[in-house]
């Protein structure tokens, strides 16, 4: 029966529109900072990335994924949007902007940029209007709330970024929310006109020629009128403030759906475009297929089960993929391992730095997100297998590093320039000492050290997508878990009656298993891996 879904679904979309592209597709993630910086200032830049673009398409993705790069004050790095509608500065111009996309699309590249409804900077010209008045123009464009009688804050809520999500503003006489830091104002979504102002944004970015959107933060999108006490946690999730209640006002409001219609609505007005929801939290599952639910919803979701998992293991794997059945109007689902929120996959993963250092480790994660059914995200340097890098206290920039330290990895440590030249200053990022800097062992899993290697983590990763782009099955086709003992994780994809059978270990010790039945054709294998034989550390193959 799922096959057959699965079938049907490939035959409408590649004989009929091919508006959906994105099913299965491979997202590349640009967090411009870090990504190339052509300008010579330490910071990447639109430039930079457009110089880059040949080593993208290289790789054999789909598409990238822009991070915000939006004028802004950089308070928390582009996600305090001062402007919608323009590039900051230090990024470039609208036209570096135009000409990125041109050369992207040239080779064949799709273009999907960051959008940011939940909030604003506190710099831009809709909150200083605002601010101004309680009946002024934009008056409700905002969530304003006046001080209990005792002159505390409206409710009891945490922002994610430390302490209590609302301010005093002495201009208006109230407290405004912020979700995140206090310099990022929660827009008042459940206004229309604020819902039309947001989907001009995403119509002027539309007739620019991209291709798609990544929503941040969708289920902050809207807040509980009534403002009442979140309630505290009914399980321990950590000491933060934020972690130690149940989140069921301050966001996730029953109204958020209706919004995300009207944005459907608009992208299907643009053929061939689509949207990617970002949902964090306890209920994360649960909303995002409500988000993604049927023809009105986003096309498909992500969350943070593998980018906050402790560890991996084959449970992980098959109870994330599995939540996500093939039935009737369930969305289709995205999957990352790492990306600018959340340290490195094969640092948090790792169980020793040996572990974290072996190239066979992380040949094996890209081949194995690859591998699952659903659309992937993959981060800068996952091409290059490189670690968490080291940022000295005294180089820290991300707000929620500096706040928790050093309780936390934090953010910047997975932010840092990408290596791109070996035994160049700053590994060929930039003339100009980096905004981050570039951690020594990045310097030797450089782009150039890795492109005259024909076992290195770049080039396995570019022969798993070239192959992986003659399989449908691998791409959109019906996946099915094999009964298997940890850490070995085997599964079919299943299409139009053709069979993959994939097997992978998980860890680096040998495993003696075979899956039963499991004669077939060997398509492609990591580390020497092979059935009739045991399963080499991190070995992997498929059927």
């Amino acid at each position: 029966m799922a096959v057959a879904r699965e079938k049907d679904v490939l035959s409408k979309v590649d004989h009929q529109t091919g508006s959906e592209w994105w099913r299965g597709a491979v997202i590349y993630q640009v967090y411009p900072r870090s990504f190339a910086d052509a300008s010579g200032d330490g910071i990447g830049d639109l430039k930079g990335i457009t110089d880059r673009l040949e080593h993208i398409a290289s790789l054999g993705v789909d598409g990238i994924w822009l991070s915000p790069f939006f004028t802004s004050p950089m308070k928390d790095f582009g996600y305090d949007v001062a402007d919608f509608c323009d590039v900051d500065p230090i990024f470039g111009t609208l036209a570096d902007f135009d000409a990125l996309l041109a050369r992207a699309h040239s080779l064949g590249l799709k273009v999907i940029i960051d959008q940011v409804y939940s909030h604003t900077s506190d710099q831009h010209a809709w909150f200083q209007e605002s601010r101004k008045s309680k009946a002024g123009e934009k008056a409700d464009w905002y969530v304003w709330a006046d001080a209990k009688p005792d002159g505390t804050p409206p409710s009891n809520w945490q922002s994610v970024f430390m302490g209590p999500s609302w301010t005093w503003d002495a201009s208006r006489g109230q407290y405004y929310l912020h979700n995140f830091l206090s310099s990022q104002p929660d827009l008042n979504v459940h206004n229309p006109e604020v819902q039309n102002a947001l989907l001009d944004v995403a119509k002027f970015w539309l007739d620019r020629g991209v291709d798609g959107f990544r929503m941040d933060a969708v289920n902050f999108f809207m807040h509980d009128p009534a403002l009442r006490d979140n309630p505290k946690a009914y399980e321990f999730r950590g000491n933060k403030p934020f972690d130690l209640q149940e989140h069921l006002y301050n966001q996730s409001h029953a109204d958020i759906p209706a919004f995300l219609t009207r944005v459907r609505a608009l992208m299907n007005s643009y053929p061939g475009t689509f949207t990617v929801a970002e949902v964090g939290g306890e209920r994360a599952l649960e909303e995002m297929q409500l988000y993604t639910q049927g023809d009105k919803g986003l096309n498909t979701a992500y969350s943070f089960e593998f980018l906050e998992a402790e560890s991996l293991s084959a449970k992980v794997i098959r109870d994330a993929v599995e939540a996500w059945p093939d039935v009737e109007d369930m969305g289709w689902p995205s999957f990352t391992f790492s990306n600018h929120d959340r340290p490195r996959a094969v640092t948090r993963w790792a169980t020793d730095s040996d572990m974290e250092d072996n190239p066979a480790f992380a040949k094996m994660l890209n081949m194995l997100i690859l591998s699952l059914r659903g659309s992937v995200c993959l981060y800068q340097g996952e091409e290059l297998g490189l670690p968490q890098a080291h940022v000295p206290f005294e180089r820290l920039t991300d707000p929620e590093a500096i706040a928790n330290w050093p309780a936390t990895l934090g953010r910047d440590g997975t932010r840092t320039p990408m290596p791109w030249r070996r035994d160049v200053e700053n590994a060929g990022f930039s003339s100009h000492e980096p905004w981050l800097p570039v951690d020594p062992r990045h310097t030797h899993r450089a782009v150039d050290t890795q492109e005259n290697d024909p076992s290195s983590v770049l080039n396995a990763l570019r022969d798993f997508l070239a192959f992986r782009k003659g399989q449908p099955a691998l791409v959109r086709g019906a996946i099915d878990f094999l009964d298997a003992p940890e850490p070995v994780l085997a599964f079919r994809r299943v299409l139009d009656g053709e069979t993959r059978l994939c097997v992978f270990n998980l860890s680096g010790r040998e495993q003696d298993w075979q899956p039963e039945g499991g004669a077939g054709t060997p398509l492609f294998a990591l580390e020497g891996a092979k059935p009739g034989a045991p399963l080499p550390a991190f070995g992997t193959y498929i059927l």
